[in-house]
C-alpha cells in the first residue's frame, strides 16, 4: 500500500516513516511538511493511505482530509495528532481512524490491522476480480465490466452488446452468456438479455408491446409475453 506522511513535524514525519517500514505491505511514497504540499503529492503520486497531521500552519489536517475526501477514489486518512481534543472535529471528516501522538508500533499496527475496505487499494482490487464480457473490434481485444452493461442482443451471426460507453459485436451465444452469468443476466425475450440490476420498470408502447425500462439506458428493449411474468417478479419489492 503507498503511503504519503504529511506533518509539519521533521521528527515526527521521521518517527512514523521508521516505524512504517517494520510493517510488511507499506511503502512510503512521500512526505509533505503542510496541507498544499499534501494535496499537490496526492494528485501526483495517488497514495492509498495518508497519515494526516491535523494542526499544521495554513490549512489544517481538517480541511485537507475535506479536499481529500472530493478525490475519487479517495485515499483513506488516518489523523495523527498530540491533542485528543481533535477527535470530535476529525470524526466530522470520516477519516479511516485517529492515532495519538506518541505512536507506538503496536499501536500503529493495530490502527492498520482496522483499515477498512474504502481505500484506493481495495477498490481496485474489487474492480480487478469483477466479472467483465471479453469482445474484439478488429484484431484488438478489449473487454467492459459487467456492471457497465445495458443488454445484450442477438444480431444475426453475432451478438451486440451495449454498454455504458458504446457498442460492440461478439460471437459468443446468449445461451453462453446466460449459462456464464445466470445471477446478473435476465433473458426478457428470446434475443434479449438484460443486466438484472438495471431493471427499474416496464412501460407501454403506443401499439401495447411491453417494453423494459433499464437505470441510465435511453433504449427501451420488448419484453416478450413469455418472459413478462417473470420480469414482473423481479420488480416485486422483497
Amino acid at each position: 500500500m503507498r503511503v504519503l506522511i504529511v506533518d509539519d513535524e521533521p521528527l515526527a514525519r521521521s518517527r512514523l516513516s521508521r516505524l512504517l517500514a517494520q510493517i510488511p505491505g507499506y511503502q512510503l511514497v512521500a512526505e509533505a511538511e503542510n496541507g498544499a504540499q499534501a494535496l499537490q503529492l496526492c494528485t501526483d503520486l495517488t497514495p492509498d493511505l495518508v497519515f494526516l497531521d491535523i494542526e499544521m500552519p495554513g490549512a489544517d489536517g481538517l480541511s485537507v482530509a475535506a479536499d481529500l475526501a472530493r478525490i475519487q477514489p479517495p485515499p483513506a486518512v488516518i489523523f495523527v495528532t498530540a491533542h485528543p481534543q481533535h477527535a470530535l472535529a476529525a470524526y466530522q471528516v470520516a477519516p479511516a481512524d485517529y492515532l495519538l501522538k506518541p505512536i507506538g508500533l503496536a499501536q500503529l499496527q493495530l490502527c492498520l490491522e482496522r483499515l477498512g475496505v474504502s481505500t484506493r487499494v481495495h477498490l481496485e482490487k474489487q474492480k480487478l476480480q469483477a466479472p467483465r464480457l471479453s469482445f474484439r473490434v478488429g484484431l484488438e481485444q478489449r473487454s467492459i465490466l459487467l456492471s457497465e452493461l445495458f443488454y445484450l442482443q442477438a444480431d444475426d451471426k453475432y451478438v451486440r452488446l451495449v454498454y455504458q460507453g458504446g457498442e460492440a459485436l461478439t460471437e459468443t451465444s446468449l445461451k453462453q452468456l446466460q449459462e456464464k452469468y445466470p445471477q446478473q443476466l435476465v433473458r426478457i425475450h428470446r434475443n434479449t438479455l438484460v443486466l438484472a440490476e438495471r431493471i427499474c420498470g416496464i412501460s407501454r408502447s403506443a401499439d401495447g408491446q411491453h417494453l423494459l425500462l433499464l437505470r441510465d439506458c435511453p433504449v427501451q428493449p420488448e419484453i416478450s409475453r413469455r418472459e413478462l411474468a417473470q420480469v414482473r417478479l423481479l420488480l416485486q419489492p422483497d
